[in-house]
């Protein structure tokens, strides 16, 4: 063999072991671990101190008010006066027994209005009112009670209804008025405003004494 040739081939063959001993060395070299985090710090709520804790708070920009004062809901509110066009205050009154068909009867008559651009001052319920039906013996005077008859009323407050309107706005309750259930419109009066509320004459006995 041509010894040019042979020392060319024993320089290759040193350039290849000096690659594979450097590519073992690279394979070896351990690589770049992650810090450990402490499982303590990791749990701490680290922006409690932050500037940016009270974002999104609005209430300490708006001025303060003072207290509130309590408004009395036993004021009558006041009554409408009727026009030549209109009527004035007017109580839609919806009673009956079942509390079930009263109460929706009352709303469809709410909702009615609504659609027509009838204005609805109020909407409100009545105390109950309770009937005991007394049966009478075959033999004797004794009576008892056979039945409590309970009474649920509705009312419906309107404000300025339109006379040219009020006979179409009748004609379509009466039309769609459920069996059972009563309904009369009259124009609003102090008493209605106190038969809101239920009396009670042991309390007003006791303020009458205190006041003496």
């Amino acid at each position: 063999m041509n010894p040019v040739f042979r020392k060319l081939q024993l320089c290759f063959t040193r350039q290849a072991f000096v690659l594979n001993q450097a590519l073992i060395l690279c394979r070896a070299t351990p690589s770049i671990q992650h810090p450990v985090w402490d499982s303590a710090s990791v749990n701490k709520r680290q922006y409690k101190g932050m500037p940016t804790h009270g974002i999104g708070r609005w209430r300490h920009l708006l001025p303060k008010e003072g207290p509130k004062k309590k408004k009395d809901k036993h004021q009558m509110k006041q009554m409408v006066e009727a026009t030549d066009t209109s009527y004035g205050t007017l109580n839609v009154k919806v009673s009956g027994y079942d509390m079930t068909v009263v109460e929706h009867y009352s709303q469809y008559i709410h909702n009615f209005c609504n659609r027509l651009g009838i204005k609805v001052a109020e909407s409100y319920a009545l105390p109950t009112k309770n009937t005991e039906v007394m049966l009478m013996q075959e033999q004797g005077t004794k009576m008892f009670v056979d039945a409590v008859l309970k009474t649920h009323e509705r009312v419906i407050q309107l404000n300025s209804l339109d006379a040219v309107l009020c006979s179409i706005f009748m004609d379509a309750l009466l039309k769609n008025q459920p069996e059972g259930v009563q309904l009369s419109v009259t124009e609003h009066t102090e008493a209605d405003f106190h038969a809101r509320f239920k009396a009670r004459p042991e309390l007003e006995g006791l303020m009458a004494q205190v006041n003496q």
